[in-house]
């Protein structure tokens, strides 16, 4: 398991927030999030899953990763 720290621009509300952390929960392999504005922490197993695709459904639902 790995722990990704992510930095995300365009974020500026709870509503952002909710949108960022239901993208990431549904990419197979992310076993915990944590959004705040701005960022996200997500625990993912490494056998299932990468950063690559955790940061493509961030921008994906809008955003960007800095």
């Amino acid at each position: 398991m790995s722990e990704i720290k992510l930095t995300i621009d365009g974020m500026s509300c709870q509503h952002c927030v909710s949108r960022v952390k239901k993208a990431i929960d549904a990419v197979e392999g992310v076993e915990k999030s944590a959004v705040e504005v701005g960022s996200a922490v997500v625990k993912i197993n490494d056998a299932k899953t990468t950063q690559k695709a955790v940061e493509e459904a961030v921008i994906a639902s809008g955003y960007k990763i800095v």
